[in-house]
C-alpha cells in the first residue's frame, strides 16, 4: 500500500470521508464514508499520531473533497478570514518523510487550488509571493512536457465549472506563453510580464466569473457593468498590492479591448494584450457554463484566428501555431470512426497524435491505442465535444502518454 501523509486540517468535518484513513503502519482509523462530527472527534481519532495517512490510489477523490470544501465556503459567502483558515495543502509539507511518493508530477487539482485562493486573496501581503510560486511552477511544467500541461488545463477546463477563474486564468498564461515563447519569439522580460497579465487580468471580478459560471440566468445589468469595468478596475487593484511593472499594468489594461490589425506599431503593453485577448477568447469558449454547453475545441480555436474585421489575426495565428487547432486534451473523431484524444501536437496544426478511447463500434478501447493522424487512415475529421464523450478513462495513464521524447519537437 502506497500510503500519502495529509493535513489535519484538510479532513471535512461534519460530510462523509472522502476516502479511508490510516496510520502510518497502514491501520484504518476511518472507513471511506465516516462521517467526522466536530473538530473534537477528529482530534480523538488522530490521539496521539504526529500524522494520518491515505491511500496514493484514493488521493484523488481526497483532492476532490478538499477543493469542493473550499469551493462551498465561496459560495456561502463566506469571510476571507474563515476561507484562509483551510487555505492549507490537502498534503502535509513533510510528505516526503518515510513514505513513497512520486514528487516529479504536477499536481493539476493543486494548483487550481492554489490559484483559487489566490485570486481571492487580493489584501493579504502573501499574494505576491503566492503569484510567484504559481508562475514558477506553471513555467516548470510548460517547459518541461508543454502537451501535458495543456491536457491537464485543457481537461479542467471543459469538465467542470467550479474554480472557473483560477482555471481559465493558467490556461490563457500557458497558452500565451506557448505562443510568445515558440512563436513569436519574445524576450523573456515580455514573458514574465504576459503570464503575470494573463493570470491576474481578471482579479476585480473573480467571484463575479465564478458565480457567472454556475448561473443560469443572463448576467445581471449590475453584472454587466462589473464585467465592462473590471479592466481598470484590476490595474487599481495590483498597483494597491504593489505592483508597479509597466508591461503588467498596461497589458491587463487593455486586455478585453477590441483592437484588430497586426502587432507591430503597438506599444510592448498592447502586444501583450492582444495576445492575452486572444487566448482569453478561446479559452472562454471552450469551457462550459451552466447556462451553455461549451464550443467544440475546434470551433473555439477557429473564433480566435479570425479579427474583429473576419481578417487573420496575427495573435490568433500564433496562438493555433503554438498549441494547435486540436490542442491536447480535446476529442476528436477520425476517419476510421474511432474517437480519440489529443495527446501530443502534430508535425503541423492539423496533424496530433491521438490515443483513440472508443472503437469504430461505439464500444470503449480499454488501454488507450494511440493513433498518428497524419496517416490518411487516422485524419480527423471533427471535433467532439467533451460531454459527447461517455466513456470513463485513467488521466494518469493518458497524462504519461502526453510526455515528449527528448528532442522532439511540437512542429
Amino acid at each position: 500500500m502506497n500510503l500519502v501523509p495529509v493535513n489535519v486540517d484538510a479532513i471535512l468535518i461534519g460530510q462523509p470521508l472522502p476516502c479511508a484513513l490510516r496510520d502510518q503502519s497502514g491501520v484504518l482509523l476511518a472507513s471511506k464514508g465516516f462521517m467526522v462530527g466536530s473538530r473534537q472527534d477528529l482530534e480523538a481519532m488522530v490521539g496521539r499520531r504526529s500524522q494520518i495517512y491515505i491511500d496514493f490510489d484514493q488521493s484523488d477523490d481526497f483532492r476532490r473533497g478538499y477543493v469542493n470544501r473550499l469551493n462551498n465556503l465561496v459560495m456561502e459567502d463566506k469571510s476571507l478570514g474563515q476561507i484562509a483558515e483551510v487555505q492549507v495543502s490537502p498534503y502535509d509539507a513533510n510528505r516526503g518523510k518515510g513514505v513513497e511518493i512520486d514528487n516529479d508530477e504536477a499536481d493539476w487539482l493543486d494548483l487550481q487550488t492554489q490559484a483559487h485562493a489566490m485570486l481571492r486573496d487580493t489584501q493579504g501581503e502573501s499574494f505576491l509571493p503566492r503569484l510567484e510560486r504559481l508562475q514558477t511552477e506553471l513555467d516548470r511544467e510548460t517547459q518541461r512536457n508543454p502537451d501535458g500541461t495543456l491536457f491537464a488545463l485543457i481537461h479542467l477546463a471543459g469538465s467542470e465549472v467550479r474554480q472557473y477563474s483560477a482555471t481559465h486564468a493558467m490556461l490563457v498564461s500557458v497558452m500565451c506563453t506557448l505562443a510568445a515563447r515558440e512563436v513569436l519569439k519574445w524576450p523573456q522580460a515580455n514573458l514574465k510580464a504576459l503570464s503575470s497579465a494573463a493570470l491576474t487580468m481578471n482579479i476585480s471580478m473573480t467571484e463575479l466569473q465564478d458565480r457567472l459560471a454556475m448561473q443560469k440566468e443572463p448576467p445581471t445589468q449590475a453584472q454587466l457593468q462589473r464585467i465592462q469595468t473590471h479592466a481598470p478596475r484590476s490595474v487599481d487593484l495590483l498597483q494597491q498590492m504593489g505592483v508597479s511593472d509597466v508591461l503588467w499594468l498596461e497589458a491587463v489594461l487593455n486586455h478585453s479591448a477590441k483592437s484588430p490589425g497586426p502587432l507591430a506599431g503597438r506599444s510592448d503593453g498592447q502586444r501583450l494584450a492582444r495576445l492575452i485577448q486572444r487566448a482569453d477568447m478561446f479559452a472562454a469558449r471552450l469551457s462550459p457554463r451552466a447556462s451553455r454547453a461549451p464550443e467544440t475545441p475546434g470551433a473555439a480555436m477557429q473564433s480566435c484566428y479570425f479579427d474583429e474585421n473576419k481578417q487573420i489575426d496575427e495573435a490568433g495565428a500564433a496562438l493555433i501555431k503554438a498549441v494547435g487547432i486540436y490542442s491536447p486534451g480535446t476529442y476528436v473523431k477520425l476517419t476510421s470512426q474511432e474517437v480519440a484524444v489529443v495527446i501530443k501536437r502534430g508535425l503541423n496544426t492539423t496533424m496530433p497524435k491521438v490515443a483513440v478511447l472508443i472503437n469504430r463500434h461505439g464500444m470503449p478501447t480499454g488501454e488507450p491505442i494511440m493513433r498518428d493522424t497524419s496517416q490518411a487512415d487516422y485524419r480527423i475529421t471533427a471535433s467532439v465535444p467533451f460531454r459527447d464523450v461517455k466513456v470513463s478513462h485513467n488521466l494518469d495513464r493518458l497524462m504519461g502518454l502526453t510526455r515528449q521524447a527528448s528532442g522532439e519537437r511540437p512542429w
